[in-house]
């Protein structure tokens, strides 16, 4: 993580979770992380907690809505003015709501694609030009993606949102061929995570937490912890190695 000291990171879906979990470890490594939420007083706790912890990196909390292409790109260009640009965007944000294929609201299917879809592709689409422009060659894009990129199991309150996770699988491929085609050295990844002790799961079922709650004791969950260190380890590997999709389950989890 040498090569990173000093340089800037963009998280989003910073405030809680596995995206906290990788702000902290980045800024633990000496980066100058841009963390982004809706929430961004839980961003501004953990800026303050990492600078009393003496980490030698930053965090600069920045509020951001991110089904509003106007603040993505009204955040970019602060970053850009602030601390020159990009050179690692992890689109971590992500969300979804219990809505089957046959009876689900328009509405909520259409908010996990902006999310979990459109302003994860615009963030890749800014964080690239920010590189580019700035002859940044070593640049990396990390997204978090989810087991549900890979299978459809048979729970009809995740079909859509598994539905936009497989679109997060091909996306970043598509993305890896592309930044090959542009002769750069700027790398892509996919993480997906199985079953990750966070709010997730009661997030999902805000109207039953005792069933959000079984969630996470039917096994031993991975923790926030394991995804951060998967991203360190990601973003340490020497520059002719491509880690495509890193699939993360808990050992106990049969899906």
């Amino acid at each position: 993580m040498e090569r990173w000291k000093g340089r800037v990171a963009l998280v989003t879906g910073a405030s809680v979770g596995i995206g906290g979990a990788i702000t902290r470890a980045l800024v633990q490594h000496g980066m100058k992380v841009v963390g982004c939420a809706r929430r961004v007083d839980k961003i501004e706790k953990l800026a303050a907690e990492c600078e009393s912890a003496g980490y030698s990196g930053i965090l600069v909390p920045y509020k951001c809505d991110l089904t509003s292409e106007e603040e993505i790109l009204s955040m970019f260009s602060a970053i850009k003015t602030l601390h020159q640009g990009v050179d690692v965007c992890i689109n971590n944000a992500g969300l979804a709501h219990p809505e089957p294929l046959l009876s689900g609201r328009t509405e909520f299917w259409r908010n996990m694609i902006d999310v979990n879809v459109i302003a994860m592709s615009i963030c890749t689409r800014e964080a690239y030009q920010s590189m580019k422009e700035r002859n940044v060659d070593d640049g990396h894009i990390i997204n978090i993606n989810s087991m549900s990129g890979h299978r459809v199991v048979p729970n009809s309150a995740t079909h859509f949102y598994a539905a936009t996770k497989y679109a997060v699988t091909a996306l970043t491929e598509g993305l890896r061929q592309e930044l090959r085609e542009s002769k750069t050295r700027i790398r892509a990844t996919s993480v997906s995570p199985g079953l990750v002790e966070t709010e997730f799961a009661f997030r999902l079922h805000n109207n039953d937490p005792e069933k959000a709650a079984a969630t996470y004791e039917s096994l031993k969950c991975l923790k926030a912890e394991d995804l951060a260190n998967a991203v360190v380890y990601i973003l340490s590997t020497p520059s002719h190695v491509q880690i495509g999709d890193l699939q993360i389950r808990p050992t106990e989890q049969q899906s």
